[in-house]
């Protein structure tokens, strides 16, 4: 993963790909400044994800998709567009858990904890039914964290039973939908590194 990391951009697109990730480094530096400590903390939360493509070896279509995204959700909050537009929430929901639950499986996979999507052995509907569990346990996660949140540090946070069913609803659907592309769609680069399992044996 440190070569994919490594690896220079050289297209157009994989400037793109770069630039979108400065953006999300100066966005936390500018809410630190002139935002909100919260709101800091959500674009700095973001980060991880935004670099993520990188470190898996995505192929720039997916690189882009899934970089975008992450920083149209997170910057979401900091405008507060969930609030703003009834149906957004539901959309981002959709979206973010099925390209973050992609990046999950890519990187269980890295880690030899689930089958490469490359390799001989793999089955379509493993990449299906894994990557859609996944999205589900995020969507668990996301929903605690906003209980967290709400108890702990503000009130303002909103949480409600029908809004978190909702919420896991449209995020496993996000997370099925994009199951197929993981089990269909070539999501690495040509040149990105295989996880060991994945190499022939001598």
């Amino acid at each position: 993963m440190i070569g994919n990391f490594l690896r220079p951009p050289r297209t157009p697109g994989e400037y793109t790909a770069e630039l979108l990730r400065i953006i999300a480094l100066l966005g936390v530096m500018l809410a630190a400044v002139f935002l909100a400590w919260t709101d800091a903390a959500i674009l700095a939360f973001a980060l991880p994800a935004v670099v993520a493509p990188r470190f898996l070896g995505m192929r720039l279509w997916a690189d882009l998709l899934f970089t975008s995204t992450v920083l149209l959700a997170a910057g979401s909050n900091v405008f507060d567009l969930y609030t703003r537009i009834s149906w957004w929430d539901v959309v981002v929901h959709f979206a973010c858990t099925g390209v973050l639950a992609a990046g999950c499986y890519i990187l269980l996979a890295a880690l030899r904890i689930v089958p490469d999507p490359r390799a001989a052995d793999f089955t379509p509907r493993v990449g299906i039914v894994l990557t859609t569990t996944v999205g589900l346990a995020l969507c668990a996660l996301w929903e605690i964290a906003e209980w967290l949140g709400y108890v702990y540090i503000s009130d303002e946070i909103y949480i409600a039973y029908v809004d978190t069913i909702v919420d896991m609803i449209f995020g496993a659907l996000g997370s099925l939908v994009v199951g197929f592309a993981v089990a269909y769609l070539p999501l690495y680069r040509a040149t990105a590194a295989r996880p060991l399992a994945s190499r022939p044996r001598n």
